[in-house]
Protein backbone atom coordinates (compact mmCIF):
# COMPACT_ATOMS: atom_id res chain seq x y z
CA UNK A 1 0.00 0.00 0.00
CA UNK A 2 1.45 3.37 -0.96
CA UNK A 3 1.68 6.28 1.46
CA UNK A 4 -0.74 8.24 -0.73
CA UNK A 5 -3.48 5.65 -0.40
CA UNK A 6 -3.10 5.06 3.32
CA UNK A 7 -5.97 6.35 5.43
CA UNK A 8 -5.04 8.92 8.03
CA UNK A 9 -5.38 7.64 11.55
CA UNK A 10 -8.63 8.77 13.11
CA UNK A 11 -8.06 10.84 16.24
CA UNK A 12 -10.51 10.84 19.06
CA UNK A 13 -11.96 14.30 19.68
CA UNK A 14 -12.24 15.12 23.37
CA UNK A 15 -15.83 15.79 24.49
CA UNK A 16 -16.85 19.43 24.23
CA UNK A 17 -17.58 21.24 27.50
CA UNK A 18 -20.54 23.60 26.81
CA UNK A 19 -19.67 25.68 29.89
CA UNK A 20 -16.40 26.77 28.32
CA UNK A 21 -18.04 28.25 25.23
CA UNK A 22 -20.69 30.92 24.64
CA UNK A 23 -24.20 29.46 24.81
CA UNK A 24 -26.24 31.52 22.38
CA UNK A 25 -23.96 31.32 19.35
CA UNK A 26 -24.00 27.52 19.69
CA UNK A 27 -27.78 27.28 19.99
CA UNK A 28 -30.13 26.54 22.85
CA UNK A 29 -29.26 24.03 25.60
CA UNK A 30 -32.65 24.18 27.25
CA UNK A 31 -36.11 24.81 25.75
CA UNK A 32 -36.16 28.11 27.69
CA UNK A 33 -33.00 29.35 25.91
CA UNK A 34 -34.76 31.18 23.10
CA UNK A 35 -35.88 34.66 22.08
CA UNK A 36 -39.50 35.76 22.31
CA UNK A 37 -40.80 38.66 20.26
CA UNK A 38 -43.85 40.86 20.48
CA UNK A 39 -45.10 44.41 20.32
CA UNK A 40 -42.70 45.56 23.07
CA UNK A 41 -39.59 44.04 21.52
CA UNK A 42 -37.44 40.94 21.65
CA UNK A 43 -36.49 39.34 24.97
CA UNK A 44 -34.36 36.35 26.02
CA UNK A 45 -36.07 33.44 27.73
CA UNK A 46 -39.08 31.57 26.36
CA UNK A 47 -40.42 31.11 29.91
CA UNK A 48 -39.19 34.48 31.18
CA UNK A 49 -35.91 35.36 32.85
CA UNK A 50 -34.65 36.15 36.32
CA UNK A 51 -31.57 37.64 37.93
CA UNK A 52 -30.15 37.68 41.44
CA UNK A 53 -29.45 41.02 43.12
CA UNK A 54 -27.01 39.93 45.83
CA UNK A 55 -26.34 42.49 48.59
CA UNK A 56 -23.59 42.15 51.16
CA UNK A 57 -23.74 44.87 53.82
CA UNK A 58 -19.93 45.00 53.98
CA UNK A 59 -19.12 44.72 50.26
CA UNK A 60 -22.08 46.10 48.31
CA UNK A 61 -23.95 44.62 45.35
CA UNK A 62 -22.55 41.84 43.17
CA UNK A 63 -22.47 43.00 39.54
CA UNK A 64 -21.62 41.04 36.41
CA UNK A 65 -19.74 42.65 33.49
CA UNK A 66 -21.57 40.99 30.62
CA UNK A 67 -19.71 39.16 27.85
CA UNK A 68 -19.52 41.17 24.64
CA UNK A 69 -21.31 38.47 22.60
CA UNK A 70 -24.38 38.65 24.87
CA UNK A 71 -27.36 40.96 24.42
CA UNK A 72 -26.27 44.42 25.63
CA UNK A 73 -22.77 42.97 25.95
CA UNK A 74 -20.16 45.03 27.75
CA UNK A 75 -22.69 46.50 30.17
CA UNK A 76 -23.02 45.69 33.88
CA UNK A 77 -25.97 43.83 35.32
CA UNK A 78 -26.99 40.93 37.50
CA UNK A 79 -26.09 37.29 37.12
CA UNK A 80 -29.19 35.68 35.67
CA UNK A 81 -30.84 34.35 32.57
CA UNK A 82 -33.61 32.32 31.02
CA UNK A 83 -35.89 30.27 33.23
CA UNK A 84 -36.33 26.57 32.54
CA UNK A 85 -39.79 25.23 31.78
CA UNK A 86 -41.74 24.93 35.04
CA UNK A 87 -39.03 26.69 37.07
CA UNK A 88 -40.10 29.51 39.39
CA UNK A 89 -38.22 32.82 39.30
CA UNK A 90 -36.54 32.49 42.71
CA UNK A 91 -35.09 29.05 41.95
CA UNK A 92 -34.14 30.19 38.44
CA UNK A 93 -32.29 33.27 39.73
CA UNK A 94 -30.44 31.21 42.35
CA UNK A 95 -29.51 28.57 39.74
CA UNK A 96 -28.31 31.15 37.19
CA UNK A 97 -26.27 33.07 39.80
CA UNK A 98 -24.64 29.81 40.86
CA UNK A 99 -23.90 28.83 37.24
CA UNK A 100 -22.52 32.25 36.23
CA UNK A 101 -20.94 33.59 39.42
CA UNK A 102 -20.61 30.60 41.80
CA UNK A 103 -23.06 32.21 44.27
CA UNK A 104 -23.84 29.47 46.82
CA UNK A 105 -27.66 29.43 47.28
CA UNK A 106 -27.25 28.53 50.96
CA UNK A 107 -25.20 31.71 51.53
CA UNK A 108 -28.02 34.12 50.70
CA UNK A 109 -31.50 34.86 52.05
CA UNK A 110 -34.18 36.07 49.64
CA UNK A 111 -35.55 39.48 50.66
CA UNK A 112 -38.03 40.36 47.92
CA UNK A 113 -38.80 40.03 44.23
CA UNK A 114 -39.55 42.70 41.64
CA UNK A 115 -41.21 41.82 38.33
CA UNK A 116 -41.03 43.62 34.98
CA UNK A 117 -43.82 42.17 32.82
CA UNK A 118 -44.71 43.07 29.22
CA UNK A 119 -47.49 40.49 28.96
CA UNK A 120 -45.76 37.87 26.82
CA UNK A 121 -42.46 37.94 28.77
CA UNK A 122 -41.32 38.85 32.26
CA UNK A 123 -38.08 39.42 34.14
CA UNK A 124 -37.95 38.89 37.89
CA UNK A 125 -35.25 40.50 40.00
CA UNK A 126 -34.73 38.40 43.12
CA UNK A 127 -33.06 40.48 45.84
CA UNK A 128 -31.06 38.52 48.39
CA UNK A 129 -28.95 39.36 51.43
CA UNK A 130 -25.66 37.58 52.06
CA UNK A 131 -25.90 35.55 55.28
CA UNK A 132 -22.60 33.67 54.87
CA UNK A 133 -19.71 35.53 53.17
CA UNK A 134 -18.43 34.05 49.91
CA UNK A 135 -16.23 35.05 46.99
CA UNK A 136 -17.91 34.97 43.60
CA UNK A 137 -16.09 33.32 40.71
CA UNK A 138 -16.63 33.39 36.97
CA UNK A 139 -17.95 29.92 36.28
CA UNK A 140 -19.15 30.24 32.68
CA UNK A 141 -18.37 32.41 29.63
CA UNK A 142 -21.18 34.94 30.20
CA UNK A 143 -19.06 37.19 32.43
CA UNK A 144 -16.07 39.38 31.65
CA UNK A 145 -15.69 40.07 35.36
CA UNK A 146 -17.60 40.08 38.63
CA UNK A 147 -17.34 42.89 41.13
CA UNK A 148 -18.77 43.96 44.47
CA UNK A 149 -19.92 47.57 44.04
CA UNK A 150 -21.18 49.93 46.75
CA UNK A 151 -24.83 51.00 46.51
CA UNK A 152 -23.59 54.51 45.73
CA UNK A 153 -21.23 53.26 43.01
CA UNK A 154 -23.68 51.15 41.01
CA UNK A 155 -24.93 54.15 39.03
CA UNK A 156 -21.36 54.99 37.98
CA UNK A 157 -21.16 51.79 35.89
CA UNK A 158 -22.43 51.47 32.32
CA UNK A 159 -25.49 49.44 33.27
CA UNK A 160 -27.65 47.15 31.15
CA UNK A 161 -30.60 49.43 30.18
CA UNK A 162 -33.19 47.25 31.93
CA UNK A 163 -31.18 47.16 35.15
CA UNK A 164 -30.47 50.90 34.92
CA UNK A 165 -34.21 51.62 34.73
CA UNK A 166 -34.99 49.33 37.67
CA UNK A 167 -32.02 50.25 39.91
CA UNK A 168 -33.41 53.36 41.70
CA UNK A 169 -36.49 51.48 42.98
CA UNK A 170 -34.45 48.36 43.78
CA UNK A 171 -31.94 50.44 45.74
CA UNK A 172 -34.72 52.08 47.78
CA UNK A 173 -36.13 48.67 48.65
CA UNK A 174 -32.70 47.33 49.63
CA UNK A 175 -32.17 50.30 51.94
CA UNK A 176 -35.66 50.22 53.48
CA UNK A 177 -35.66 49.02 57.08
CA UNK A 178 -37.16 45.57 57.50
CA UNK A 179 -39.24 44.42 60.46
CA UNK A 180 -36.38 42.44 62.04
CA UNK A 181 -34.01 45.40 61.58
CA UNK A 182 -36.14 47.98 63.44
CA UNK A 183 -34.92 49.36 66.75
CA UNK A 184 -37.03 50.80 69.53
CA UNK A 185 -36.14 54.05 71.27
CA UNK A 186 -33.61 52.56 73.71
CA UNK A 187 -31.64 50.90 70.90
CA UNK A 188 -32.66 47.34 71.68
CA UNK A 189 -33.98 45.22 68.80
CA UNK A 190 -37.66 44.43 68.56
CA UNK A 191 -38.78 40.89 69.07
CA UNK A 192 -41.00 40.85 65.99
CA UNK A 193 -40.21 38.41 63.20
CA UNK A 194 -41.66 37.98 59.79
CA UNK A 195 -43.45 34.81 58.79
CA UNK A 196 -40.93 34.01 56.04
Amino acid sequence: MSAASAKPEEQETPPRNPYLEPRRPLGPRDPGDAWVEGEHGRFWGRFGSAGLLVHDAAKGVLLQHRATWSDQGGTWGLPGGALHQGEDAVNGALREANEEAAVPPESVRVLFTSVFDVGYWSYTTVAAQVVEPFEPAISDPESLELQWVSLEGVGDKELHPGFAAAWPALRRRLQAPREGDRRDSDGAGTSGTSGK
